[in-house]
Formats: C-alpha cells, sequence, structure tokens
C-alpha cells in the first residue's frame, strides 16, 4: 500500500472511515478490515462509536495479530472542545475510548464552535463566533498535545484557504492534513493547489459520495456517482468497479481516500482500488466530471442567529 510521509510517520493512502458505524457495528467492522488488510483507521468523538472502535484495538492487538505500530489512527477534535482548556482532556478522552496510548493524527473536526455543554447547537445563540475562540488558539493548544507525546501530527477537516492560511502563520507544529469532501464532482482544485504549496495532504472523505449520509444532507436534485457514464466507461475499460475508479483517481492526484463500509467483500475491493492504474486518458476524461457538487454541503450550521454559513464556511475554493 501506498503510503505519505508526514511530519511524524508513514500514512496509508486508502483508510476505513468510521463515520455511521452505529448501534455496535464499528468494532466489528475495524476487526475485519484490520483483517483484510487495513492499517489506516480514521476516527472522530462525534461518531460516537470511539469505544466500540478501541473494542476492535484491544482485540486484534492483545491477540498479536498486528502491533499499534503497524496502524494509523486519526482522529477529530469536536467544535464543543475548542477553547484551548478543552482540547488535551478531550484527546484523552479519545484515547480512552480507543484504548491507545497516542494518536497518529488528531484534527480540528469543523472550523466552527459552540458551547461546550451540547453535542450539537440547538439554536442560533449555541455559537461562539471564531472572534472569540479563534482557529490559532486551539491549534496552539493541539500542539501542546504533541509536545506531551498523545499525538504525532496535527491537522483539520474542512477548512478553506483563508483558515488554513491562519494556522500556518502561527504554527510550531505545521498541519500535515487537510481533510475535506472530495470526488469527481468535487475536484477541489484551488484547495489543493494550496495545499500542495504548503505541503499539505489532502484526506478525501465521502469519496464515493456518502449514499448513506443523514437525511439534513440530502436533496433530491444530488448527483449520483454510480451514475455517471464516464465513471461507467473508465471502469469497464480498466476491468474494475466504479468505486475502484473513483478511488484510484484520487490516489493519483496525489491524495487519501477513506472510503467507509461495514462489508468486508466491499472493504477488500476499496482496498484493492490501490493497484487500479488508470491511463492519463482515463484521468482527464473523470476531470472533466467537475459539477462543484457537495455532499455534505454545510448548511445545517446555518441556523438563524449563527455566525457561520456554508458560503464563509468553504470560501472561494
Amino acid at each position: 500500500m501506498k503510503t505519505y510521509k508526514l511530519n511524524d510517520g508513514a500514512m496509508p493512502a486508502i483508510g476505513l472511515g468510521t463515520w455511521k458505524m452505529d448501534d455496535g457495528v464499528a468494532t466489528q467492522a475495524v476487526q475485519q478490515a484490520i483483517e483484510v488488510g487495513y492499517r489506516h483507521i480514521d476516527c472522530a468523538a462525534i461518531y460516537n462509536n470511539e469505544a466500540d472502535v478501541g473494542a476492535a484495538f484491544s482485540s486484534v492487538i492483545s491477540g498479536s495479530s498486528v502491533s499499534r505500530e503497524s496502524l494509523w489512527v486519526t482522529s477529530k477534535l469536536w467544535c464543543n472542545r475548542h477553547q484551548p482548556e478543552m482540547v488535551m482532556p478531550a484527546l484523552k478522552k479519545t484515547l480512552v475510548d480507543l484504548k491507545l496510548d497516542y494518536l497518529d493524527l488528531y484534527m480540528i473536526h469543523w472550523p466552527i464552535v459552540f458551547r461546550h455543554d451540547l453535542e450539537r447547537p440547538e439554536s442560533g445563540s449555541d455559537f461562539v463566533p471564531l472572534s472569540k475562540v479563534p482557529l490559532e488558539s486551539t491549534w496552539q493548544a493541539l500542539e501542546a498535545c504533541v509536545d506531551a507525546g498523545l499525538c504525532r501530527n496535527l491537522g483539520v477537516c474542512n477548512f478553506n484557504t483563508d483558515n488554513l492560511a491562519k494556522i500556518v502563520s502561527v504554527a510550531k507544529h505545521a498541519p500535515s492534513v487537510n481533510q475535506v469532501e472530495c470526488h469527481p464532482f468535487l475536484k477541489q482544485e484551488r484547495l489543493k493547489s494550496y495545499c500542495d504549496d504548503h505541503n499539505i495532504l489532502i484526506v478525501a472523505y465521502s469519496p464515493l459520495g456518502s449514499g448513506d449520509r443523514p437525511e439534513r444532507m440530502r436533496a433530491d436534485s444530488d448527483p449520483n456517482l454510480f451514475d455517471e457514464p464516464v465513471l461507467q466507461e473508465v471502469a469497464t475499460e480498466q476491468g474494475c468497479t466504479i468505486g475502484q475508479a473513483v478511488l484510484s483517481w484520487l490516489l493519483q492526484r496525489g491524495m487519501v481516500a477513506i472510503p467507509k463500509s461495514s462489508n468486508p467483500g466491499r472493504m477488500k475491493e476499496n482496498l484493492d482500488a490501490a493497484t487500479v492504474e488508470l491511463t492519463a486518458d482515463q484521468v482527464q476524461r473523470i476531470n472533466g466530471i467537475e459539477r462543484q457538487h457537495r455532499y455534505v454541503h454545510g448548511k445545517f450550521w446555518e441556523q438563524p442567529g449563527s455566525p457561520y454559513t456554508a458560503a464563509g464556511i468553504w470560501g472561494d475554493d
């Protein structure tokens, strides 16, 4: 499996996403993923399944099937823990749940802040503007976590170039990763150019369109990646699945992909995408699909009175 060298360690190019793995599914899914060859597992506190993922880690590590050092584990700081004094306790809680001594990567989940006593905001007044809790102060609290040995690399999720620039301007430990939605309907070319210039790796979430995303993120007009004729043609030419063609396209652009699946056969299929080599012509044809369409659109942050808007989150990217 191809890997990307970060500040400390190397991230495998295909990982397992654990978003939406509810009701205990995550334990078995992560165990099965590791059994079929995954060594990169992407987690987050807000997924509310880190204890289940931790049970899988405990099982496979204690059973000596894999070592902790062979795994790459990522988690994310939720929006109600941006206050600097809350950052390290939040990471320590994640480590307890995951049954680990350290993370390979810890990230700011969204450039959004709201009240610490809420898991999700209930009204616009629950939000806290970035002028009161700047991203720079949250980042510096994350850097203390690196210095304490609790995580080895730092990153962000859902950051536009302007927000990335704020972090880059103050960082002692530079951001290694920006995790954003990316697929043939949303190529993220401007953002990728900025990240390439600053040695920031893009990790693509929802790389296959997140067909099981929550209702709050759905619209009748959403296009389906698997209905796209160009992707169907490329998959036929390569003798692979559409999903494998998309994942290969992302890897050939120098990105990491974290598709989510709890089906062992589909997990293996996604992992095997690393062996698919698209031709230059096929890459160009997929590049031409661009629709500037987001499945995770960010409009759910636009409650009346909220200081955040989807347009503000994504900026010109």
